[in-house]
């Protein structure tokens, strides 16, 4: 399925993307080495109630996962790239987090992940990675023009990533949505420019880098839904939730 809202739908979903952006800022600034997975999705559990909102997470069983999930957002850590199941785990200093979350308000669904060191001791190579999904997000967001093409965005994700000498795996990437969390178009994180559906204004699109440092082989952790790196190593993944408009892509996750 794929959805075209309306303007005024699209400024309605607006107060979507600024609670996901918001609880993604108030996480991170409360985040320390000492924080318990648990208790980030205890936290997360808590804001979507406050604003009256919903999760997309707690009942999502899709065929590739031990489903339901049953939390309210992935925290993937280390070698944990994709959907990382909270668990018992105590974060240390040093950890490379991802946090990625995806909440419906007033009917309308934004996504988005971020990844950060915690604590003070931040390794270059980790800041490193962080930045090549960021500066890759930047780069498919720029390419999500009105009359450009799903390949136009993953040509230009796949050039910032493979120009910093990572491996780009396939199998999971960007993915449209609006009254749902995962609907078409699907958004792979390299592709040809030119190809696949043309965008149009009202399409929704969360637009996903993620890299695992020295492979793009993917295993799947024994919880059953955690998704990580097949040698061990770390991990980024950036992601927003974008609206096409005539005047050019719209940010919707990002703090205003």
């Amino acid at each position: 399925m794929i959805e075209l809202l309306t303007p005024r739908e699209v400024d309605e979903a607006r107060l979507s993307g600024q609670f996901v952006a918001k609880t993604l800022s108030d996480l991170r600034e409360r985040i320390e080495p000492g924080t318990n997975l648990l208790e980030i999705n205890d936290w997360a559990a808590s804001m979507i109630r406050i604003a009256g909102a919903r999760s997309c997470y707690v009942d999502y069983a899709p065929s590739f996962g031990r489903g339901p999930f049953g939390k309210v957002i992935c925290t993937s850590v280390n070698d944990a790239v994709l959907h990382g199941l909270p668990h018992d785990y105590v974060l240390m200093e040093g950890d490379l987090l991802t946090l990625d979350f995806a909440a419906s308000v007033n009917g309308w669904v934004t996504d988005s992940a971020i990844s950060f060191v915690v604590g003070d001791s931040s390794a270059p190579e980790d800041g490193y990675m962080i930045e090549t999904t960021e500066k890759a997000l930047l780069a498919g967001i720029h390419a999500a023009q009105s009359g450009a093409r799903i390949g136009d965005i993953s040509h230009a994700i796949g050039s910032v990533l493979e120009s910093a000498h990572f491996q780009v795996n396939t199998e999971f990437g960007g993915h449209g949505v609006g009254s749902t969390m995962h609907q078409d178009p699907h958004i792979p994180n390299i592709g040809k420019p030119g190809r696949g559906y043309v965008l149009r204004p009202g399409l929704l699109l969360a637009i996903e880098p993620w890299i695992m440092d020295g492979t793009s082989k993917l295993v799947t952790a024994p919880d059953g839904w955690t998704l990580c790196s097949s040698n061990g190593r770390r991990t980024a993944h950036s992601e927003h939730t974008i609206a096409v408009t005539e005047a050019g892509p719209v940010i919707l996750t990002q703090l205003a």
